[in-house]
């Protein structure tokens, strides 16, 4: 993201001029420097096990998906590939013919990526083109790929979901939109028969998979404050979903667990964050906007740690990855803190772009993607 740096106005002239007063305010200012790397013992070996180029982001946000040993990737000049998971190897490379603004989301069948204007272009296996739909506005989160379905949501706030064979459209349901929200990509997590969206206005919802009803709706984060600015709540990232929670956190708003059936709120505690969180058996870890590392129990919510060394380095969604938790940042570095206590276990360098989704996990090894298009494989030793 510059996402992180930019806001969608919606409504009247007065509130599209707030928002260019307010650009600057999100990673740009000059106080907020990224804290400096600290010295440190390393106790975790970790290396490159591969590493391939896709091509640049530019102004949106790609992340990888993974299937079996493929792993898909995609990039904002329109190229599509499938990769090799455990080697690199590139099984195939496409370019969609337009500019991407989104992708990519795969069930290994299925693979799904938007352009400009919300054009969604679904290929198969092969990357043979399977069909294209023209979507109601832009789009800017990946596709929920998952039970025959490709599930978007379009920055007016509407969700579709359209067959993943024919294009043809199943369901579609349309939200309000908040006066003012992050320009930014929350995300939709299919679990279960049950997709779980988050949504601008600090809202997750849980919808059926067979007509898109709503079966339940929380809130992660109450609007609060005099001005628009300050009212904004929106939910970061994707939900994480695990066993019977789903958890979610917001900008403006807070860290909160539900119950993945019926919706009952299990803990909720107060948090701003620019991306999504990471849920493993014990944990809930999260990133506040300030850059600090959190973790919480996943049972109760209370805070086990926080380190605070990584302060302004614009962290990335977490990922629980064997003895430790990692996080991206701004600089292109991927920070190995123990699960435990938050201390620094290892440290890895890629290209020194911005990592913004979350680490991905492949049998035993660490995929990211970097704004600049690096997808590298990191192996633990």
């Amino acid at each position: 993201m510059h996402i992180v740096g930019k806001l969608v106005c919606i409504g009247v002239v007065a509130t599209l001029t707030g928002c260019s007063t307010v650009k600057s305010w999100f990673g740009q200012d000059q106080r907020n420097v990224p804290a400096a790397l600290v010295d440190f013992k390393s106790t975790m070996a970790v290396r490159s096990a591969w590493s391939s180029s896709i091509g640049s982001a530019k102004d949106f946000t790609f992340a990888p998906a993974l299937s079996g040993n493929s792993l898909f990737v995609a990039a904002a000049d329109g190229s599509v590939a499938k990769l090799d998971a455990a080697t690199g190897r590139t099984v195939w490379r496409i370019n969609a013919g337009m500019r991407l603004t989104a992708g990519v989301g795969s069930d290994g069948h299925t693979i799904a990526v938007v352009g400009e204007k919300g054009v969604i272009r679904a290929y198969d296996e092969q990357g043979t083109l399977l069909w294209k739909v023209q979507t109601t506005s832009e789009v800017l989160s990946a596709p929920a790929v998952g039970e025959a379905l490709v599930i978007v949501r379009s920055v007016d706030n509407r969700i579709s979901a359209f067959d993943s064979t024919t294009g043809v459209q199943r369901w579609t349901l349309q939200r309000s939109i908040p006066p003012l929200t992050l320009r930014a990509a929350p995300g939709i997590v299919i679990v279960d028969q049950n997709a779980y969206v988050a949504l601008p206005g600090g809202k997750l919802v849980a919808l059926a998979l067979s007509n898109g009803g709503p079966i339940w709706e929380a809130t992660v984060g109450d609007s609060r404050g005099t001005t628009e600015l300050e009212r904004m709540v929106d939910v970061s990232g994707l939900p994480a979903v695990l066993r019977d929670d789903v958890c979610a956190v917001s900008y403006q708003g807070s860290l909160a667990c539900f119950d993945k059936k019926n919706g009952t709120q299990h803990w909720i505690k107060k948090l701003s964050s620019y991306v999504g969180i990471a849920l493993d058996e014990r944990f809930v870890f999260a990133a506040d906007a300030l850059g600090v590392a959190n973790a919480y129990t996943r049972e109760t919510g209370q805070s086990v740690w926080r380190n605070q060394k990584l302060a302004n380095r614009r962290l990335s969604t977490p990922v629980s990855f064997g003895r430790a938790v990692a996080f991206g940042d701004a600089q292109g570095y991927i920070h190995f803190l123990s699960r435990e206590d938050g201390s620094f276990l290892a440290r890895f360098g890629t290209d020194g772009s911005s990592i913004i989704n979350a680490p991905l996990i492949a049998g035993s090894n660490l995929i990211v993607q970097t704004q600049s298009g690096t997808v590298i494989a990191i192996a633990t030793e």
